[in-house]
């Protein structure tokens, strides 16, 4: 365990941007998975299709071709912003797909009648989406939101390979210079990452309480 002990500020360091990586991408795929769930039961069929394709083609992508199409992709099309940038917009695109789905499961959860009713005092599909369904199919779907951000958490080390200094670049490091120790380290490693996601777990949790005691 010295290895581990004596490289604190390293494993602090790596684990801080594993932490930002998660916040930045989590804000920013849940406005993009929001968006493209309602455009998945928006009444113009073009975007529904558009959302339909978007889901399906990101969902069933593995991450690290995404990653590959942001860090060696754009450089190619003159957009060059830095490996973090890329990082954050490859997770957020894709785990937007997840979130648009879980989003689009609370949307259709909630009664057709409020949506008519709606409808019948003349608000428009987007009032309607924004005013009515949106506030309560968001309360509804906090659990598998949970479950969602719980793997990005897990996914921002696939940054690792592109050169992104995170919580896995940090044990790397230490088990290269500490090659006796590997177990030790990686046990660590696996520790710091359950302790996060079980800390996202309970703040899931308690928001999933705060709301339910506001409707």
């Amino acid at each position: 365990m010295d290895a581990v002990f004596q490289n604190l500020d390293l494993i602090r360091q790596g684990f801080t941007t594993t932490i930002t990586l998660t916040l930045l991408s989590a804000m920013g795929a849940l406005v993009l998975g929001t968006l493209i769930a309602a455009m998945r039961v928006s009444p113009v069929p073009p975007l529904r299709w558009t959302g339909g394709f978007y889901v399906q083609v990101v969902r069933n992508t593995p991450l690290t071709v995404v990653f590959f199409f942001f860090v060696f992709g754009l450089p190619e099309v003159g957009i060059v912003v830095g490996f973090y940038p890329f990082a954050v917009m490859a997770l957020t695109v894709y785990t937007a797909s997840f979130v648009a789905e879980a989003v689009r499961s609370g949307i259709n959860s909630v009664p057709v009648g409020q949506a008519e009713a709606s409808r019948s005092v003349g608000m428009t599909f987007t009032q309607t989406l924004g005013v009515i369904v949106l506030p309560q199919a968001l309360r509804s779907v906090i659990p598998p939101l949970a479950s969602v951000f719980i793997a990005l958490l897990k996914n921002t080390s696939i940054a690792f390979a592109f050169g992104v200094f995170e919580g896995t670049s940090a044990s790397n490091v230490l088990i290269n210079r500490f090659g006796s120790q590997v177990l030790q380290i990686l046990l660590i490693t696996a520790l710091v990452y359950l302790a996060l996601a079980l800390l996202m777990s309970a703040a899931f949790g308690w928001l999933e309480r705060a709301v339910a005691i506001t409707r």
